[in-house]
């Protein structure tokens, strides 16, 4: 049985393309699991999953990340994904003891997971992992360049004396690709934060004005 939580979001809510563009990173073991379970269920609210992690301490809490196409993401959006999930979690019980469902936004230095994911934030500062060494290395840092196919240029700060300044990465071979956290990145952030904000006030604002009409209209007849 799920302990339900939303977690809030910074992020502007708008339309975007095809929410089924498929993760090319993606979790092993329960999380994956679980993911098995979520992603239909969040797709036909139309919204894409980001992750799924699965954490042992402090209680058991799983935690799925989840975004609107375009990448953004209100509380009511987390709400809405919390209260559809919830119950088909139960029903289909993917974990044995009681746990903790957290609904929640990527976050600022967000997890890369698809293909656009990467060309959205094209020249922003990352941090990668691969699940297979390329040329003797699994870890890289710097900024995105481009998609090339299936894989991402990558221009390195972390280059050493003989290493090529850039370098080319297959997406699926990734086991994690993050935004390191800059102040670009949280400026923007930001604007689309207060961006967010004026959105969801002039939502509530159209919705009690067409309350308001149906009444009027209700009193009349």
């Amino acid at each position: 049985m799920a302990e339900s939580q939303a977690q809030h979001a910074n992020a502007v809510p708008s339309t975007a393309p095809n929410q089924t563009e498929p993760r090319l990173i993606v979790e092993p073991g329960l999380p994956a699991r679980v993911a098995a379970i979520a992603e239909p269920v969040i797709e036909s609210l139309g919204y894409r999953l980001v992750r799924v992690r699965v954490s042992s301490s402090e209680g058991c809490t799983v935690q799925i990340m989840a975004e609107r196409p375009d990448g953004s993401m209100v509380v009511e959006d987390c709400e809405t994904i919390s209260r559809a999930l919830s119950p088909v979690l139960d029903a289909a019980d993917p974990i044995e003891s009681a746990y903790r469902l957290e609904i929640s936004s990527p976050g600022i230095d967000r997890p890369l997971v698809r293909k656009s994911d990467f060309e959205r934030h094209q020249g922003h500062l990352v941090k990668i992992e691969m699940e297979i060494a390329i040329n003797g290395r699994k870890r890289f840092r710097g900024h995105l360049a481009g998609t090339e196919g299936e894989a991402i240029r990558l221009r390195r700060d972390d280059a050493v004396e003989g290493e090529e300044a850039e370098v080319l990465l297959p997406i699926e071979e990734m086991s994690e690709a993050k935004l390191v956290l800059t102040d670009d990145l949280v400026t923007q952030a930001l604007r689309r934060e207060k961006a967010a904000k004026r959105e969801v006030r002039a939502a509530r604002k159209h919705e009690r004005h067409r309350r308001l009409a149906a009444r009027a209209l209700q009193k009349g007849d």
